[in-house]
Parts: C-alpha cells; sequence; structure tokens
C-alpha cells in the first residue's frame, strides 16, 4: 500500500462481519489510533447486529473492545473511500473482486499476506470453527504486520 498523505484508511472485510473482520478492526483501532479503521461483510446476514459474544470476550480478555461495533455489508463506496481492503480470507478477497466498482484500484489483500510467519493463508471463521482465540492470536499477527509495512512505507 503507499502510505497517503493522512492517516491510512482501512477497511477489514469478512463474510458476516461479527467474528473476524471486528476483531481485525479492534486491534487494528488497538495499534494505529490515528489511523481510520472500519469493518464490514461480504454478506448482510447480521447488519446492525454486534458481534459475536465469543470474539467479544476473546477480545476483550486481551483489552480489546468489541462490544460497541455494529456489523455493516460492503458498500460500493468503500473502494473509494478506503485505501486498502484487508481481506479475512481468499473467498472474501475474490468476492470483494467480484463487487469491485470498475475504474476504482483500491487493493484488496488478504490479512494474513502481512503475517507471511503463521504458515497460514487464511483467517479461519470461528462462526464454525470456534477458535476465537485462535482466530485472535492470527489477526494480531496479521495486524502487526500491516502496521510494519505501513509504517515503513511512510
Amino acid at each position: 500500500m503507499t502510505h497517503p498523505t493522512t492517516s491510512p484508511r482501512i477497511v477489514f472485510v469478512c463474510l458476516g462481519n461479527i467474528c473476524r473482520s471486528p476483531t481485525a478492526e479492534a486491534v487494528m483501532r488497538a495499534l494505529a489510533p490515528s489511523w481510520e479503521i472500519d469493518s464490514a461483510g461480504t454478506g448482510g446476514w447480521h447488519v446492525g447486529a454486534p458481534p459475536h459474544p465469543k470474539a467479544v470476550k476473546a477480545g476483550a480478555a486481551r483489552g480489546y473492545d468489541l462490544a460497541s461495533l455494529r456489523a455493516r455489508k460492503v458498500r460500493a463506496s468503500d473502494f473509494r473511500d478506503f485505501d486498502l481492503i484487508v481481506a479475512m480470507d481468499e473467498a472474501n478477497r475474490a468476492d470483494l473482486e467480484a463487487i469491485r466498482p470498475s475504474g476504482l484500484s483500491t487493493p484488496v489483500r488478504r490479512l494474513l499476506s502481512y503475517a507471511p510467519e503463521t504458515g497460514v493463508r487464511d483467517v479461519p471463521d470461528p462462526y464454525y470453527t470456534g477458535g476465537f482465540d485462535d482466530t485472535l492470536d492470527l489477526v494480531e499477527a496479521g495486524c502487526r504486520g500491516l502496521l510494519r509495512d505501513v509504517s515503513s512505507s511512510a
């Protein structure tokens, strides 16, 4: 990502915006409080809902506040309003590319491309796996890597 002259604007995206992407939003807000951070889902099933209670609990145990966040669906305007769109897995990335408005070249990257040391490409969805702490471990690694990447590009 090319570092903009202002604070980076980043949106994290997963499937329903109740587990992985709000977790990433909360972690990144803690790591880079001056950045503009948001999250969204490719699906609209949970619009307006708070994050999954187990995601809120896992985050709170590590000092992250997810409780005030609410799910929303990805909008075409996100490709204009953000400098970087970060997908939690390859399916999310592909879904984002499928809805990308023509003429907008906002980068879409997988979160764990910033954490190759994990040996994992995709953040598993704890809604299905139940591994909320494992997901948080991966999200923290990806967010730390993203912070390093953006900071070194400044």
